[in-house]
């Protein structure tokens, strides 16, 4: 019976721990948030995003959920065109399980802050 209560107790205990660590990842992570500006496109095989200061390409994962249906509602007839956004996020690298090896980096978008099909002038103009 003491044996068993020890292991609950290490159990618990571990536990405890794991969340700690996730806790601490989670805010690195929010310290980490930057507002960017850029082109995102979006499709079956690719989600892109090209940052408008310097033209890098990065993968997206959208946390929220809410970027991939604001693009969907813009109503587009084919897939991959070009928006212009403005998200909360933060750059991780890329999982090469599951992204395309093009992309050492992923955008981890936290908000949507601006979705438009009108790509402003400048360096986000195409």
């Amino acid at each position: 019976m003491k044996l068993f209560k020890q292991a609950i107790v290490f159990v618990v205990l571990l536990g405890v721990a794991a969340t700690a660590c996730r806790n601490d990842k989670a805010e690195g992570e929010k310290s980490n948030l930057k507002t960017v500006k850029g082109l995102y496109s979006f499709g079956p095989e690719m989600k892109s995003f090209t940052l408008c200061e310097d033209g890098r390409e990065y993968w997206v994962k959208d946390s929220v959920k809410n970027l991939e249906l604001s693009y969907s509602n813009l109503g587009f007839e084919k897939p991959y065109e070009p928006v212009y956004v403005e998200l909360e996020g933060y750059f991780a690298k890329s999982d090469t399980a599951t992204v395309s090896p093009d992309f050492d980096s992923t955008l981890v978008v936290m908000k949507v802050l601006k979705i438009s099909k009108e790509i402003p002038d400048g360096p986000c103009s195409q």
